[in-house]
């Protein structure tokens, strides 16, 4: 028996409910399973341990029995063969160290049916984009290679207005499945890099426009460019106060949904003051300082 108790081999608690236990061995035999973990000892053993750990609390007797004398083999009335020496390194359930395939096998088919079609593990990838390809929607190609070593490559289309931290799910393209199960996922998570101009909030863009002095005193008009390459002329009214907003409606980023439907763009009015005045302008603006000190 190892050190260890079967309890913390598993993760569990003593109380811990025969579904916690069966999820605590589904999750560390996929994890520590030879065909994920090739030519590594320490993998080895650690799944040796986990099944010799399962195979006792799995059972309810010898569970009883392992909980009263801390060793089903020591336990009194125990079957030959059911002590340590049957759940060791070298003899489980009869078959030969290194034949992990045909444990795992074994005890999806035949000593746990609960087991069985299990689904293979999740492949994660992480991708960075510009926030004109989540306006457009775009492509990346990955290279990466699957929980078993094998490697793999996959064009995954980006839709438009996803968000940044966005995920996107491919079935079947992760990790092979144990006993009939389905392959796993592959997991692209989003990141989408800041933008020199646009401010995005949810499906909203939010954009800072500098208006000459003169214009929002008396009114004008200036072109604002628009994501996906157009432009339109916003009306400036007189007296506009600097930091007033502006809402242009559909002109914001498309949803993911509905990538026909697009958020807004919100347009804050900055004032552009003159870094030069010539004598002319000087004057008139001492005249208007005086006019409006009356």
């Amino acid at each position: 028996m190892p050190q260890r108790s079967y309890y913390e081999i598993l993760g569990v608690a003593r109380d811990a409910t025969d579904d916690e236990i069966r999820k605590a061995y589904r999750a560390l035999a996929r994890k520590y399973h030879p065909d994920v973990n090739p030519n590594d000892p320490k993998a080895e053993s650690r799944f040796k341990d986990i099944n010799e750990a399962y195979s006792v609390l799995s059972d309810k007797k010898k569970r009883a029995e392992y909980d009263m004398y801390g060793s089903a083999g020591n336990a009194p009335g125990a079957a030959p063969g059911s002590g340590p020496d049957m759940y060791n390194y070298g003899g489980f359930g009869g078959f030969k160290d290194g034949d992990f395939n045909s444990i795992f096998e074994s005890m999806f088919g035949g000593v746990d049916p609960r087991m069985r079609n299990a689904p293979g593990q999740d492949v994660e990838q992480k991708v960075t984009i510009t926030l004109e390809e989540a306006f457009n929607g775009t492509e990346r190609r990955f290279q990466f290679h699957t929980p078993t070593g094998q490697p793999r490559t996959i064009t995954v289309k980006i839709p438009p207005g996803i968000e940044s931290g966005g995920k996107i799910r491919i079935q079947n393209e992760g990790g092979p499945g144990y006993a009939g199960g389905r392959r796993g996922d592959l997991i692209i998570h989003v990141q989408i890099s800041p933008h020199a101009r646009y401010e995005r909030d949810g499906n909203d863009l939010r954009d800072k426009v500098a208006i000459d002095l003169y214009d929002m005193i008396l009114g004008g008009e200036v072109r604002v460019p628009l994501m996906g390459g157009k432009s339109l002329t916003l009306k400036v009214p007189p007296l506009s106060q600097n930091g007033a907003t502006h809402r242009i409606p559909n002109q914001g980023m498309p949803l993911r949904t509905n990538p026909t439907q697009r958020g807004d763009l919100y347009l804050r009015l900055e004032v552009s003051l003159p870094s030069q005045l010539s004598d002319e302008e000087r004057a008139l603006f001492a005249n208007l300082q005086k006019l409006r000190k009356r």
